[in-house]
């Protein structure tokens, strides 16, 4: 598999930094967000190594939305959330902030304004709730 040895995203495929897990699959992790926009924020990645979306086939992107569908299905069940936004950045110019793949999965609640992307550190013990919530009910509907 080839991974970034400088990408945060590639050492938690590797094992060579934290994450609270989510999901994982030979080709796909989802994971936490620790800096998250809402309650129950969740990332979606391919364990390969790959900056953007252009840099993946056709065959790979559609696995990545697949499991990033069924994801966004548990975190509604999970987190009863008013609504979920789906966001995938390419590019400094359109706020990507770290240069690998990933789809964001954001719970939106009525009322609820949405933090800064990559602006807050997460508590450890709510993301740790949240994921274990998550978890659960993509178990529940697989």
């Amino acid at each position: 598999m080839n991974h970034d040895p400088n990408c945060i995203f590639c050492m938690i495929v590797r094992g060579d930094a934290p994450s609270l897990k989510v999901y994982e699959d030979e080709d796909c992790l989802g994971f936490m967000d620790i800096m998250p926009q809402s309650e129950g924020h969740v990332l979606v990645i391919p364990k390969r190594h790959a900056a953007q979306i252009f840099d993946v086939s056709a065959d790979e992107a559609a696995k990545l939305i697949r499991v990033t569908h069924e994801l966004a299905g548990a975190v509604r069940n999970a987190m009863q959330p008013d609504g979920v936004m789906l966001a995938q950045l390419n590019g400094a110019d359109a706020g990507q902030t770290v240069f690998h793949l990933h789809f964001h999965i954001v719970p939106r609640y009525a009322g609820q304004k949405l933090a800064l992307h990559a602006s807050k550190m997460g508590d450890t013990e709510t993301l740790k709730t949240h994921c274990e919530k998550i978890r659960a009910a993509l178990h529940d509907t697989a």
